[in-house]
C-alpha cells in the first residue's frame, strides 16, 4: 500500500530556506530558454516540472501530455518530470525547476512566512482531495454532526488543517478525541479509529478495493475549499520567461484534456510507461484517473473558462481556508491568472476540452 504525505509536509522549513537565500544572493537564472513572442519558430530548449508525488495518476495529464508530443509541440526538445515527494516550492525558488506541482497551503505558507517571490499560475484540482475518510462499519462519518464522540486519526503535518476545519465548522474540540498516527490507515481498516485524516483519490480507493465501503466527508464540501495541484512559478519567470511558462500551460492543457477524457487509457499509460517501476495496479489507478475527471480536475468553472483557472470566488476561498490554518495572505500575493487569461485568448480552441 502506497501511503500518502500531507499538505503541508512538503514545501517549508530549510529546504525552502535555503533555497529562498540562493535566489536573493545569486539571482537565480533564466528559468530555460524562451524565445520572443509564441509563434511556431519559439524554441524553449529543455524544460523541468517537479511534481509533488510519485508518478502515478495523480500526474496523468502531464504523462498524457509527453506521450502525445505536446511539450514538444509547444517548443520544447524535452520537458523532464521529475517525481517527488518534493517540494515544489524550494525547487522553483532554487531555479532547479521551471514549474512545480503544490497547492495553495504550502505555496501560501512559505510566501506568507518566508517572503518566497511565487505566484500560483493554475490549478489543476479544483477541488482539493482531502477527507475524513470512515466506514459504514466502524465510524459512519457522513456529516459532520457524526464527528460527536468519534475517534479520528490524524497525521502531525495535518494538525494545523484540522484545527482550521474545527474551527470554521464550529466543532467543540473536546467533543472529538484525536489519536496522533502516520499515513498508513491499517487502524481504520482494523477498526481501532473512527476516521482518518486521508485523502479521496488513495486511502478511501484502498477501502473501497478492499471492499470496506468508505464513507467520505471531504473537507472541500465542509467548510474548507481550497486548490491543489497548483501550478507555482517563480515572479522572475512570470517577467522574464513568460512565453516559457506560457507554452508549459499549453501542453499541460491539452495531456490533461485527453486524460480527463479517456481516464482509462491515462491509467493505463501510468501503470505500463510512466509508473511501470512503481508496482502500480490498474484497478486503483483507474478509479483515481476517474475520480480525478469527473470530481476534482472539471468543475463549471473550468467548463467556462478553461482547465487550471481559478476563478475569482475559488481564489477567495482558498485565501479564507488559508486564514483558517493561520496563515495571513490575500489572493493578489498567492495567484496569478494573467498566463493563462493569455493563453487562452491566444487559443480560444482549448477552453473547449470536453471532445
Amino acid at each position: 500500500m502506497i501511503t500518502r504525505r500531507s499538505v503541508t509536509s512538503m514545501g517549508k522549513g530549510v529546504a525552502v530556506a535555503a533555497a529562498l537565500t540562493l535566489l536573493l544572493t545569486s539571482c537565480a537564472g533564466d528559468a530555460g530558454s524562451s524565445a520572443e513572442g509564441s509563434g511556431d519558430a519559439a524554441s524553449f530548449g529543455d524544460a523541468s516540472i517537479q511534481l509533488s508525488w510519485i508518478k502515478n495518476t495523480e500526474f496523468m495529464g502531464e504523462f498524457a501530455a509527453d506521450d502525445a508530443g505536446y511539450f514538444t509541440e509547444a517548443g520544447f526538445d524535452s520537458v523532464d518530470l521529475i517525481p517527488g515527494p518534493a517540494s515544489a516550492e524550494a525547487g522553483v525558488i532554487s531555479g532547479n525547476v521551471d514549474l512545480g506541482v503544490g497547492n495553495a497551503i504550502s505555496t501560501g505558507t512559505v510566501i506568507a512566512e518566508e517572503g518566497a517571490p511565487l505566484k500560483i499560475i493554475g490549478a489543476t484540482y479544483q477541488k482539493n482531495p482531502f477527507t475524513i475518510l470512515s466506514l459504514a462499519g466502524v465510524g459512519n462519518i457522513a456529516t459532520l454532526d457524526d464527528l460527536t464522540g468519534k475517534t479520528i486519526g490524524v497525521q502531525a503535518s495535518n494538525q494545523s488543517l484540522w484545527d482550521a476545519f474545527l474551527k470554521v465548522n464550529e466543532i467543540d474540540p473536546s467533543t472529538i478525541t484525536v489519536v496522533p498516527v502516520e499515513y498508513d490507515p491499517t487502524p481504520l481498516f482494523n477498526g481501532e479509529v473512527d476516521g482518518w485524516f486521508a485523502y479521496l483519490t488513495n486511502e478511501s480507493i484502498d477501502a473501497e478495493l478492499a471492499g470496506l465501503d468508505p464513507v467520505n466527508l471531504p473537507l472541500a464540501d465542509n467548510g474548507l475549499p481550497f486548490v491543489a495541484e497548483t501550478f507555482t512559478a517563480s515572479e522572475d519567470a512570470i517577467a522574464n520567461d513568460r512565453e516559457m511558462l506560457k507554452a508549459l500551460l499549453v501542453a499541460e492543457i491539452k495531456g490533461w484534456a485527453d486524460a480527463i477524457n479517456d481516464p482509462t487509457a491515462a491509467a493505463t499509460l501510468t501503470v505500463d510507461t510512466y509508473g511501470k517501476d512503481l508496482g502500480l495496479t490498474m484497478e486503483k489507478e483507474t478509479r483515481q484517473a476517474e475520480i480525478q475527471a469527473t470530481d476534482l480536475v472539471v468543475s463549471p468553472d473550468t467548463e467556462a473558462n478553461g482547465l487550471f483557472t481559478i476563478s475569482d470566488a475559488l481564489q477567495k476561498e482558498s485565501v479564507a481556508t488559508l486564514k483558517a490554518a493561520g496563515i495571513d495572505i490575500d489572493a493578489a500575493t498567492l495567484f496569478d491568472m494573467s498566463l493563462l487569461a493569455e493563453v487562452y485568448e491566444e487559443n480560444p480552441d482549448l477552453v473547449a476540452y470536453s471532445k
